[in-house]
């Protein structure tokens, strides 16, 4: 049973997850290792790791965690998405106290996912509940920490 019927897709719905980068329904592709922000029907080009100059997103506890600037698109949406899903890459991990704090205090709420199962879920949630109740953050699945997803 098609329970969304002839609803259509978003352009910003992810179709291909590569090891350094993604391809969007609207053919758009991310490439060169970079992860993808897409919110309200839009997709950003996203290098978290460039304002500490390595290609780190973990901090010395083993949490993701990115700098509060690197999620700028959010912060100036208005209205913003209810909720923010996170694809951290080829594995999970929790994020830091600090940046959860920061998500919520742009009122949104976050899901943590590895990003190929993040992808998904923000394909279904877009296509089901509209592009602008959810966003996504999502960093390559080929990433490697100290290396990137560009190696």
């Amino acid at each position: 049973m098609d329970v969304l019927g002839n609803t259509p897709v978003p352009s910003t719905t992810v179709d291909i997850c590569m090891s350094d980068g993604f391809q969007l329904n609207s053919g758009a592709r991310i490439e060169e290792g970079a992860g993808v922000i897409l919110v309200g029907g839009e997709a950003f080009a996203w290098r978290p790791w460039l304002p500490r100059g390595e290609h780190r997103l973990l901090n010395a506890k083993g949490q993701w965690e990115v700098p509060n600037e690197t999620l700028g698109p959010l912060s100036v949406l208005w209205p913003r998405p209810d909720l923010l899903i996170l694809g951290l890459g080829p594995e999970i991990c929790p994020i830091s106290p600090e940046l959860r704090r920061h998500i919520s205090s742009l009122g949104m709420r976050v899901e943590i996912l590895d990003t190929r199962n993040a992808a998904a879920q923000f394909n279904l949630l877009a296509t089901e509940r509209g592009i602008h109740d959810i966003a996504a953050a999502l960093i390559p699945i080929g990433w490697k920490e100290g290396i990137g997803a560009n190696w």
